[in-house]
């Protein structure tokens, strides 16, 4: 059977998955009357929820005498490692882009990553149904971001197709005919080369992501470079320094079906599998016959910008939700997910009850987070911070820089401009993208981009859509201003009362409402001024024989104000923690002894 390896790739919400749902229908993947669930790739519970893929997925459809391998990646630049890896799998791209949207951050950063790898790109111009959609701008803004980008002539020459997803169509043209997405399956075969194939050769491939499975134990899946490879044969790993990481006998092949994994005997080289039986090897290792001493090239990929610290929970609180809440299985689920996750660093701190992991932005490491409470783990986390380089020819310090993507309504655009500009931003471009709305892009520092997200919300009434991604290291760009409000912090332990509350309203916004057990040194809402206050959410009325008209009616409180995790991580300072357990997400101050603050105050001012 005939070969093709295709991955798809795009910004958030562009329809990637759901085209993929429709590829796999109208290629007689299920049945007629086979039930399967919309956005059927996202099998994750958190992909469900959010709406956003993860993790890089493969499956594969058969067109005529053709086996196409789909490669479904994430479309947020903070899960990039997952695509820049998946991308040596590959021959082609299906590069899809939103008919009003057009190429976003995302999509600029995916496409260069492919087009320096040399592949063949196919542009399929989706939702081109919308009542905003300019299909035929988009495909030009799609060939002026390629020419940006140097890529070849080849390259320059793609195919676009324009289809709508959800409806289940693609053509030529963008306005039809609307019958199906065979268009689509005859462009990957005519554009997308057939992968080289070298059957006689010793077996070799790169591992390029990495799975735990409770049956069949590390599950390594790549494409087969050279070779067949057979259940029961012996192979080596060896890792880019060409040592040997382990010896081992292969137990299972998994193939590629459609939505399943399919055991089979045997591979040959050009598909893509997914191997048992191994216990050391890893993800960039290269597993090959025994008679091969040198290991396949693996792409680098670009280091983590933003780090936090991960430590066990310390509060008094601790241990009452969660299971797992020691130092050392804290230590060895990040381990196991750094493994598996390249673009993550973990590494141990000064405390031997905390650990630094490194990634490319606040949306994966939340994301880990939340897998994590989910799985009964406590945590503590600190405020997220970026990693700072020196130069190397220079030596100056040098902070990572983001490129800023914001479309939102004209009148908000003002305010916008004001508040990244306060965070040092620059903006480097501005023009109506139609609608009453205007693009704006900028480049900022990642530092000051921390915690914005909300606040940009709020400041344009939830209308605007903001797209963040890391441009390059840049020169310090000096003091930046942080949260301008201080906290409400608990000065006892108890249960709060809706008296002591109703009283406290006018101090700030609340976090907790009644009943609620704090401890102290917990933060329950926000100052309304600069500066912590200390106040008592238990202070109860006093009891006494007066009896007036009015004076006890019902205390009604205003709803508190409920944070996410991604929010709360995003709103502490330094000095303070979020709590994290399968039940809720407290913020603290890191020191929760008023005196033990007001000392490390003090000694923070003699050494200003």
């Amino acid at each position: 059977m005939k070969l093709r390896n295709i991955a798809i790739i795009a910004h958030v919400d562009h329809g990637k998955t759901t085209l993929v749902d429709t590829l796999l229908k109208q290629s007689g993947a299920f049945r007629e009357n086979q039930k399967v669930e919309e956005r059927a790739m996202d099998s994750g519970d958190l992909e469900r929820e959010r709406g956003i893929t993860i993790l890089a997925k493969c499956t594969s459809v058969d067109w005529g005498d053709t086996r196409i391998n789909i490669v479904d990646t994430p479309g947020h630049a903070d899960f990039g490692g997952e695509v820049e890896r998946i991308l040596s799998m590959v021959d082609g791209v299906l590069l899809l882009v939103d008919a009003a949207e057009g190429p976003m951050p995302q999509t600029k950063f995916v496409t260069a990553k492919a087009l320096k790898l040399g592949l063949k790109p196919v542009v399929v111009i989706n939702k081109v149904d919308r009542p905003d959609g300019r299909p035929y701008e988009v495909q030009d803004e799609c060939f002026d971001l390629f020419s940006a980008l140097d890529a070849n002539e080849e390259q320059l020459d793609f195919p676009t197709v324009f289809a709508s997803a959800k409806n289940g169509w693609a053509a030529s043209e963008p306005d039809g005919p609307q019958e199906n997405m065979d268009v689509i399956f005859e462009q990957i075969l005519s554009h997308v080369p057939e992968p080289e194939s070298h059957p006689d050769q010793p077996f070799s491939m790169l591992a390029t992501t990495l799975e735990s499975d409770p049956y069949l134990g590390r599950i390594l899946t790549g494409r087969i470079e050279n070779g067949v490879l057979s259940v029961g044969d012996n192979i080596h790993a060896l890792n880019q320094d060409g040592e040997e990481v382990e010896v081992s006998r292969i137990t299972k092949l998994l193939a590629f079906r459609d939505l399943r994994r399919v055991p089979v005997d045997s591979v040959a080289s050009g598909d893509l599998v997914a191997i048992a039986g191994l216990s050391k090897a890893t993800v960039a290792d290269t597993l090959c016959a025994p008679e091969i001493t040198e290991p396949l090239k693996a792409d680098p990929v670009d280091p983590p910008t933003l780090a936090m610290t991960f430590s066990i929970n310390s509060s008094p609180m601790a241990g009452q939700e969660g299971s797992k809440v020691t130092s050392r299985m804290i230590r060895d689920r990040l381990m196991a997910e750094a493994e598996g996750n390249v673009a993550l660093r973990v590494s141990e701190a000064d405390n031997t009850d905390s650990f630094e992991v490194a990634g490319r932005g606040e949306l994966q490491l939340g994301v880990l987070i939340e897998q994590m409470r989910r799985e009964g783990f406590e945590l503590s986390i600190s405020r997220p911070r970026v990693l700072f380089r020196d130069n190397p020819d220079t030596g100056a310090r040098e902070e990572p820089y983001e490129e800023i993507q914001i479309d939102v309504d004209e009148e908000f655009s003002g305010i916008v401009v004001e508040a990244i500009s306060v965070r040092k931003g620059k903006m480097t471009e501005m023009h109506p993208s139609g609608g009453g709305k205007v693009r704006l892009i900028f480049i900022a520092p990642a530092r000051g981009l921390i915690g914005y997200h909300g606040e940009f919300l709020t400041e344009t009434r939830g209308t605007g859509v903001m797209s963040r991604m890391f441009n390059s290291y840049g020169p310090h760009a000096g003091a930046i201003p942080g949260r301008r409000n201080g906290v409400l912090i608990s000065n006892a332990a108890g249960k709060t009362v809706a008296y002591a509350l109703a009283n406290l309203e006018g101090r700030g916004a609340l976090m907790v409402t009644s009943g609620i057990p704090v401890y102290e040194g917990m933060i329950i809402g926000e100052h309304a001024k600069a500066g912590d206050l200390e106040v008592n959410p238990m202070k109860a009325k006093q009891l006494t024989n007066v009896r007036a008209s009015g004076t006890d009616d019902a205390v009604r409180l205003t709803p508190p104000t409920r944070m996410s995790l991604e929010e709360a991580v995003a709103y502490i300072d330094d000095d303070e923690l979020v709590e994290v357990t399968p039940e809720n997400v407290r913020l603290r101050k890191r020191h929760l002894d008023p005196h033990e603050r007001k000392r490390i105050a003090r000694g923070a001012e003699k050494r200003g």
